[in-house]
């Protein structure tokens, strides 16, 4: 008897690489790289965090991910189908399988829209044959289910506030009844007291609706909340993947300490001192700009940084169980 054949990630990114041409001067035009070399999968139900400084790629990833953005070269597997080599048919009809939420939740409703057309709209698109009553059915369930009620359906964005926005943009993104929902920095833009609320209904619509999340972010306690896998980047690629808690527990890579260390924490009384390795290793004030070529590309901020750190671009490499680093001198205990 054949033995079973595992089921496919229901996302899978294999070197998935995304290019861009800024303008420089008045006629030449530079080629950047802003994804390199980027690979992970996606369990369905699973939540996967993607944790990086401004400017490391993060959002670029995800609307590669979703096609929104041109990819370069690799691959991109939705359910083992490479959805890059779909054509426009294809991919619309799949596009109700994968919703993102937005960063700005004001900037991602269209401000002359009621939010019953807002949320009405991807039924008119994936269930057209549905009837008046029912959409309005559907409608009203899912303003419930994130929070709001009947008297949201006849009012307009600018009726909200920030916070309700998104429990709008999030409904919205909802109603096809997704399999993965990409959630690009979806708290930073709120007041801390709303990031809460809504980092809970997210956690509450995964349990209930068993999908798949992508959470982008740079906020670590959010991610640490959220989570069952982190994945970490930095200039374009990634340096450190692991679990949840093998991730902060035991951080292999140094910029990926440095995150760490650079979370306030209040102390407990009594409680034991910092982990000097985290401390030791601040955050630079430099921040990224994309991918350096050749090399590890954080070596200028490295305090454990050698000579092999500027030969030779380290690939991801297993530290552990579900645990891998990109790291020369991931042994390294002191600088």
């Amino acid at each position: 008897m054949n033995a079973a054949v595992p089921p496919s990630p229901l996302l899978e990114a294999r070197a998935l690489r995304v290019e861009y041409h800024a303008a420089r001067g008045l006629v030449a035009r530079e080629r950047v790289i802003a994804v390199d070399d980027v690979g992970f999968s996606l369990e369905p139900g699973e939540t996967l965090g993607l944790v990086g400084e401004s400017g490391s790629g993060k959002s670029t990833l995800a609307r590669a991910i979703l096609r929104l953005v041109p990819v370069a070269a690799g691959e991109v597997l939705w359910r083992g189908e490479d959805l890059l080599r779909w054509d426009r048919r294809r991919l619309r009809e799949r596009r109700r399988g994968m919703q993102i939420v937005f960063q700005d939740p004001f900037a991602s409703l269209d401000p002359r829209m009621a939010v019953v057309e807002t949320l009405e709209e991807p039924l008119r698109i994936f269930e057209s044959g549905l009837g008046r009553r029912e959409r309005r059915a559907r409608v009203l369930r899912m303003l419930e289910r994130v929070g709001l009620g009947a008297d949201a359906m006849h009012r307009y964005p600018h009726e909200f506030s920030g916070g309700q926005c998104q429990r709008i943009g999030i409904a919205r993104a909802m109603m096809s009844a997704p399999e993965l929902l990409v959630c690009d920095e979806p708290v930073s833009a709120l007041d801390v007291s709303i990031q809460g609320q809504i980092v809970n209904l997210l956690a509450d619509l995964q349990r209930e609706s068993r999908i798949a999340l992508l959470f982008i972010s740079h906020n670590l306690t959010v991610v640490r909340h959220l989570s069952h896998r982190v994945l970490v980047m930095y200039r374009g690629r990634l340096v450190e993947t692991a679990t949840r808690e093998a991730l902060f527990a035991a951080p292999r890579h140094p910029y990926t300490r440095a995150l760490l260390a650079a979370v306030p924490r209040v102390p407990r009384p009594g409680a034991a001192s910092a982990d000097p390795s985290r401390a030791a290793m601040p955050l630079a004030p430099d921040g990224p700009a994309g991918p350096v070529v050749g090399g590890c590309a954080y070596r200028a901020r490295c305090p454990f940084a050698a000579a092999i750190c500027a030969a030779r671009t380290p690939e991801l490499e297993p530290a552990g169980p579900d645990h891998a680093v990109a790291c020369h001198r991931r042994e390294a205990q002191t600088p």
